[in-house]
């Protein structure tokens, strides 16, 4: 029987083990905070990221990385995008190169800009890396609400072998060989979430972000096929479908971050309100970057990095939006 270990207690992470511990595996976690710990092995809740879900007795705790890698099958890099490099180099030499990397980060890598199936495949090279990306918020994976995700890999047979570890009933997983579209869609809509959040929060309605949703997959689109992504990968769940439900939920942190910028906080007044990591604020500045390293038109990126970084105020930023010159819709360059 599998065994999976889990580098991050967070919300997503703790919301696949729970899903793990119900199907009789065997999950442990690694967590830095000594009481996420105690509170998962004592209390079997994890309250600071998942609220009053109770946590199966065959998922256990620990504050050392070791006894999580060691003799696990699947290691799930469950951190945020900035930290994978990080925690791939702190585990280098304990994992095995028969032991499958699972990431479920979504973003680039800030600098670099590689994507992070790239980063740990440097960092891990003899080890098969797959991607778990998708409309799939925690609160309710946790609680077996009907989802469905997609997995990615340049081996495909352990794209596979992930699908069949977490698959259930209610937890549907499809493959998809398209690695760079998968990775780009799921990273990039955090920036649109974050953008409609602060639409909500000035207090603009249902036009206003149905319009940033249309644009934002426009530019989706644009940067993925430019990085060799299948302009048919973002029709799909990591694509729309993930875009769909990080810009209409309150469960999106993304979205919850953008209301609050729209209500007049800073950048790092929503995040520390928010409470965990609000990746389309690092996902912005990488994808700024890249989009100008690739010559690639991204207008709704290209105004939410000035608000963020540059003081533009959220209402001149949606005018410079609305003023641009003419053109025919059918056109996406």
């Amino acid at each position: 029987m599998a065994k999976v270990g889990f580098l991050g207690g967070g919300s997503f992470g703790t919301a696949l083990s729970i899903l793990l511990g119900n199907k009789g595996l065997e999950a442990n976690i690694y967590d830095r905070e000594l009481p996420v710990v105690e509170e998962i092995n004592n209390k079997r809740t994890n309250d600071k990221y998942i609220k009053g879900i109770k946590i199966p007795e065959n998922v256990t705790a620990f504050n050392e990385v070791e006894p999580v890698v060691e003799g696990a099958d699947f290691i799930v890099l469950a951190v945020p995008s900035h930290i994978i490099r990080i925690m791939c180099r702190r585990v280098k030499d304990l994992v095995k190169p028969n032991q499958i990397i699972v990431s479920i980060a979504k973003g680039i890598e800030e600098g670099s800009l590689k994507r992070l199936s790239q980063v740990i495949q440097e960092e891990l090279p003899e080890n098969h890396v797959v991607i778990l990306s998708g409309p799939s918020h925690a609160e309710e994976v946790s609680i077996a609400i009907p989802t469905t995700v997609v997995v990615s890999s340049t081996h495909m047979e352990s794209a596979v072998k992930v699908q069949d570890l977490f698959m259930t009933e209610n937890f549907r997983i499809y493959t998809n060989d398209d690695l760079v579209g998968v990775e780009i869609g799921g990273a990039v809509k955090n920036i649109i979430a974050l953008a409609a959040g602060i639409s909500d929060g000035i207090g603009y309605g249902d036009n206003a972000k149905a319009a940033l949703m249309t644009r934002g997959m426009h530019e989706i689109v644009r940067i993925g096929t430019k990085l060799g992504g299948k302009s048919t990968t973002f029709s799909g769940l990591t694509g729309m479908g993930d875009l769909i439900v990080t810009c209409t939920s309150m469960h999106s942190r993304n979205r919850r971050a953008g209301i609050l910028i729209g209500k007049g906080y800073t950048m790092e007044q929503a995040a520390q309100e928010v409470g965990m990591v609000v990746e389309g604020i690092k996902a912005c500045k990488a994808f700024y970057d890249l989009k100008e390293k690739e010559d690639v038109d991204m207008p709704i990126t290209d105004v939410l990095y000035k608000m963020l970084f540059e003081g533009m105020a959220p209402k001149m930023a949606v005018m410079e939006l609305m003023t641009r010159d003419k053109k025919d819709e059918i056109y996406i360059d």
